[in-house]
């Protein structure tokens, strides 16, 4: 059985469920598939104007909402999902925001939104790692401020907002955060810690370069050494959480994410590993730990990509047997998970042409001819939020059913091969909860200037 034909039975599956549901209200006549998604959309002109009502009602007492991205460097997305943030906060009561990004970057945003600025100036240049406008960009910038005052004015620490990171890149600062943690609260701890540590210091400059040293039996692997450094960090929680249950937890979170960084890399070259799915199984784990850590009543945001936080199964990924966050999340939470993804379809974006190589600013191209995209550049609106979970008119799902190509920019963008390079098969109803249209889109604005060896020069994103 090919991929598109596991998509389709996918598809059907979900057909058949939405006529169980039954039918709404009958609906005005229309002529085309564009016609139908502007009668079934709430439209809007720019984000600030927006009204979330029924956003919020439809969000209704999720515990977990994902907003995502079909980019990484669209600023309306960006905002979009930082004033989506700002309703979920003020009226829904959440106070969780877990992002794609390093765990200790993030530590650095979660210090300066709580008032410990001398906390951030630990952490060695934040968000220094490629693709660095992912984060330092002028909309993240003035997010982070609006949580730095709104938790000013929040007198209960359970109610402050948190800020952390679900991925696993950050091998080597979060082996230099254990070792920090540990340094103060068990020297000698510290000591063997930094031994076992040793045996992944060799790769510090290129951690895939590990895997392939592992994968070519030029190194056995120091996955017993790491899982040794949590086990001991685990055995002692209840010593090292009573001086500072929060400092414990920040510890716990890296000394997993060493493990888990430490296989995934290791088995980077395997093929019998999916390392796709080791990386997103990672991320929901840091998410659902951040919620444990945050109490029963806690309330999660995610922000992710939408190859994260739609669900797989829904598209060429679970075709292939990949999973990601929003599947996970849906399988934990039932009705209680709240997915949005988000498009566009011309404009500019900030993205590099190969891996690690320099931020561009770069066209958009229009999308296909064949794409959910191109029927909503279509629809007679610019801008407009199309609910799917609750639509307001039912035939909108059986109608977009069908599978199509959707595009996905990530931090590399190469128009001149977007079709084989960025575009996948999905059933878009079935995906996403939520879809978030913006017609034309522009660049973020990223924190470049540097001064110093590297560091941002705006606060919290650089020092």
């Amino acid at each position: 059985m090919n991929i598109r034909q596991k998509i389709w039975e996918t598809c059907v599956l979900y057909l058949w469920l939405v006529q169980r549901v039954g039918r709404s209200k009958e609906m005005k006549t229309y002529r085309t598939l564009p016609e139908l998604v502007a009668q079934s959309s709430e439209h809007f002109a720019n984000i600030d104007d927006v009204n979330l009502d029924d956003l919020m009602e439809r969000i209704g007492d999720s515990r977990v909402v994902l907003l995502g991205e079909s980019s990484h460097g669209t600023a309306e997305f960006y905002d979009m999902r930082a004033r989506i943030t700002k309703a979920l906060i003020e009226k829904k009561g959440f106070t969780i925001i877990t992002a794609e990004a390093d765990w200790p970057d993030a530590a650095h945003i979660h210090h300066y939104i709580h008032g410990r600025e001398q906390d951030a100036l630990l952490q060695n240049k934040p968000f220094s790692r490629f693709p660095t406008w992912m984060w330092a960009n002028q909309s993240m910038l003035e997010f982070t401020h609006w949580l730095r005052a709104y938790n000013d004015k929040t007198q209960s620490s359970e109610k402050k907002i948190g800020f952390y990171g679900l991925d696993l890149y950050s091998l080597y600062p979060s082996i230099e955060a254990v070792l920090d943690y540990l340094q103060q609260v068990d020297p000698k701890a510290a000591e063997i810690a930094r031994d076992r540590y040793g045996c992944l210091m060799p790769w510090a400059d290129d951690p895939a370069l590990y895997g392939r040293a592992v994968a070519t039996k030029q190194h056995e692997g120091c996955a017993t050494e790491v899982l040794k450094n949590l086990q001991d960090l685990l055995n002692n929680r209840l010593e090292y959480s009573k001086a500072d249950r929060e400092q414990f937890f920040d510890a716990k979170q890296n000394a997993k994410l060493i493990v888990n960084a430490e296989r995934y890399y290791r088995t980077l070259y395997d093929a019998e590993n999916n390392s796709w799915n080791q990386r997103d199984q990672h991320m929901f784990e840091a998410l659902q730990a951040v919620l444990e850590f945050r109490g029963a009543q806690s309330k999660a945001i995610v922000w992710a990509h939408n190859s994260h936080i739609g669900d797989a199964r829904a598209t060429q990924m679970g075709a292939r047997g990949e999973l990601n966050i929003g599947q996970l999340a849906r399988q934990e939470y039932g009705d209680k998970a709240y997915n949005i993804g988000f498009g566009t379809d011309h404009g500019t974006v900030a993205a590099a042409s190969r891996w690690g190589g320099p931020m561009e600013i770069k066209q958009v191209q229009p999308s296909h001819v064949d794409s959910y995209e191109r029927i909503f550049h279509e629809v007679a609106t610019d801008n407009f939020l199309l609910p799917l979970r609750y639509p307001l008119h039912e035939d909108i799902r059986r109608e977009l059913l069908p599978e199509r190509l959707e595009r996905a920019i990530g931090v590399i963008y190469r128009p001149e091969t977007e079709l084989q390079s960025h575009y996948f098969y999905a059933c878009l109803p079935a995906q996403f909860d939520e879809y978030i249209w913006f017609d034309k889109t522009h660049a973020v604005e990223a924190l470049t200037k540097e001064i110093g060896e590297g560091t941002f020069d705006t606060f919290p994103f650089g020092l």
